[in-house]
């Protein structure tokens, strides 16, 4: 998942990891810590049990094969170090994304997702719906949700005079 968001959503290196979102009561099951990041300001490492342990011949690789391995049960969120720069999702603070986390945890097993700014490399990040929408056109995302509505890609008409935007902005 880590790479496919990076080349399909991001156009950004594929080896680069995201930061997950967990819900407040559960980060200490996931990372070694106990206290509110709410702003993905904290990094911790990813607790030893979700640690996935390098086969003999993954010891051998180098670079991005490397990169590429696999380090814990959340590998999207795990940094090549074990660690992760978390956001710890209260109910009273943000009532709607902590019951979409619930709901992911009931469905997956897991009260963990990945959490990324929205916006493509080089861009700035969406600031209104018509970011958002414009974003969400430009790249491989397929589905939208803002507030309560939710677009399908495959239902959206191409942007009209839309030109090769990846020229307007520079890339890091």
């Amino acid at each position: 998942m880590q790479s496919v968001l990076n080349l399909k959503i991001k156009y950004r290196e594929s080896f680069r990891p995201f930061a997950p979102s967990v819900l407040r009561e559960r980060v200490s099951d996931y990372f070694q810590m106990s206290r509110d990041s709410p702003y993905m300001l904290l990094v911790a490492p990813v607790l030893e049990k979700r640690r996935l342990p390098f086969d003999p011949g993954q010891k051998e690789l180098w670079g991005i094969d490397l990169l590429n391995v696999p380090r814990s049960d959340i590998p999207s969120v795990t940094h090549i170090d074990y660690s992760a720069r978390i956001q710890t999702v209260h109910e009273e603070t943000n009532p709607r994304y902590y019951k979409l986390l619930k709901a992911f945890e009931e469905k997956t097993g897991y009260a963990t997702c990945v959490n990324t700014s929205f916006n493509v490399r080089g861009e700035p990040i969406v600031c209104t719906p018509e970011d958002a929408y414009r974003c969400f056109m430009r790249t491989e995302m397929d589905i939208l949700v803002i507030e309560n509505y939710v677009l399908r890609k495959e239902d959206q008409k191409p942007l009209e005079g839309d030109s090769d935007w990846k020229k307007e902005f520079e890339l890091d």
